[in-house]
């Protein structure tokens, strides 16, 4: 591993690009919190963005709310901007990974993963976005095995919780795992809750794109992967889930997609058998149904035009009946936020050789955490970029584009998480 000789003279273990955005602020005060963790009990760090002034006040932010005076002199800042390839280049030859925090990435992440892999940094980012996840895959991984560079994308709630949920089930599962659903419920405390309008944005490109990803997937030339035990069939479009006890509707997420690929990996690479895998989330009872139902018209229908897609993106309080909002939670309301996420799954005892008729054995396996955008989010990124630096000997064997799942399987990431309140059981 040559390449790890020459990062080691890197000023920085951790560089967060795009500290100043909604998001990026929740992710400092994680590495601020964290930097125990690092390689010999010591983290080195700084943040990077367009704008020296606003990096400052992310800093004196992150200084008072975590009440660490020191950071608002002992942190290094980079300014780096998209739009300028030299200022990237700069940032990501100081780093060994850089923590990308500037979405939406469809207009934004490619050049920071090209940088990183021109110039020998990890990337981690936290985008549920699948056309750029798949997109890096297809044009960057040959470019970043060359160069012994980890690109690990949807490094966030999307697709943590899933992919490595979906692993640990396997793990726990005495016998061959054939499939497995998983059920999302999100409770808010008192003061509710919401997400910031970053994700509305994502959602909105996303469904409007929605044609380039089908094209994008025929690239691949994959071949379907030979289910294990019968085909795990979809449940309807909204349906009553005795699972939960509540309706629940497929999970729109980049989760099926991002656990597909893990699946794929591990088929290709070390010979597993695969997973299916359904998503699905709690939408709760009769009431919210229908105005969730009511948002959702509009939402495909406006999503269809450029004018409607205007109106979305101006007003998205009001077309998400106060789902997302151009503020995002408070600290309050992050407070009172976690999430469960239900994994139920099938397959064939040991002792079976033959995988024909009905599986016979079941498991059920938790994932449950704090708020899911603010709080989650950077604890499951910043435990990856954690794992990449203390655990090089059990990532893949040569660098690429991977998923949070083909990444980590062979690391310790489900330990780190479970100590630091994204917790994975067996019921």
């Amino acid at each position: 591993r040559a390449t790890e000789v020459v990062r080691a003279a890197r000023p920085y273990h951790l560089v967060i690009f795009g500290a100043t955005g909604f998001t990026g602020q929740f992710v400092v005060e994680e590495v601020a919190r964290t930097v125990s963790e690092g390689p010999g009990g010591n983290l080195k760090w700084a943040v990077a963005g367009r704008s020296k002034p606003k990096l400052e006040k992310v800093l004196e932010k992150a200084a008072g709310a975590l009440s660490k005076p020191e950071l608002r002199t002992e942190v290094d800042i980079l300014v780096a901007d998209v739009a300028e390839a030299d200022s990237l280049a700069a940032m990501c030859r100081q780093a060994v990974i850089v923590l990308n925090c500037v979405g939406p990435y469809r207009f934004y992440g490619e050049p920071v993963v090209k940088a990183c892999v021109e110039n020998g940094a990890h990337h981690i980012d936290i985008s549920g976005e699948p056309q750029f996840l798949e997109s890096m895959q297809l044009n960057y991984s040959s470019q970043a095995a060359e160069r012994g560079v980890y690109i690990i994308g949807s490094c966030g709630f999307d697709s943590i919780p899933a992919d490595m949920g979906v692993l640990f089930t396997r793990d726990q599962f005495k016998g061959t795992l054939a499939s497995v659903e998983s059920f999302l419920t999100v409770s808010s405390g008192p003061d509710g809750g919401c997400i910031h309008d970053g994700t509305w944005l994502s959602a909105i490109y996303g469904f409007a794109d929605s044609q380039k990803l089908r094209s994008l997937r025929r690239k691949f030339n994959h071949r379907p992967l030979p289910p294990v035990g019968p085909k795990l069939k979809p449940r309807g479009a909204l349906f009553y889930s005795n699972e939960i006890q509540q309706y629940a509707i497929p999970f729109m997420g980049s989760d099926p997609s991002v656990v597909k690929r893990t699946q794929r990996f591990l088929v290709e690479e070390h010979e597993a058998t695969p997973v299916q895998y359904g998503a699905y989330a709690g939408v709760g009872g009769l009431g919210n149904t229908i105005k969730l139902l009511f948002a959702g018209m509009m939402f495909m229908l406006l999503v269809k035009f450029s004018f409607g897609r205007n109106l979305l993106i101006k007003y998205p309080e009001f077309f998400s009946f106060g789902a997302f909002t151009k503020a995002g939670p408070t600290r309050k309301q992050m407070e009172g936020s976690s999430f469960q996420m239900a994994f139920h799954g099938v397959g064939y005892k040991e002792e079976q050789d033959t995988f024909q008729g009905k599986p016979t054995t079941k498991i059920r396996t938790l994932v449950q955490g704090p708020e899911v955008g603010y709080v989650a989010t950077p604890i499951a990124m910043v435990q990856s970029a954690l794992t990449i630096l203390n655990e090089p000997a059990a990532l893949p064997k040569k660098g690429g584009v991977y998923t949070p799942g083909a990444a980590f399987s062979k690391t310790t990431l489900i330990n780190r998480l479970n100590q630091h309140g994204i917790q994975f059981s067996v019921i």
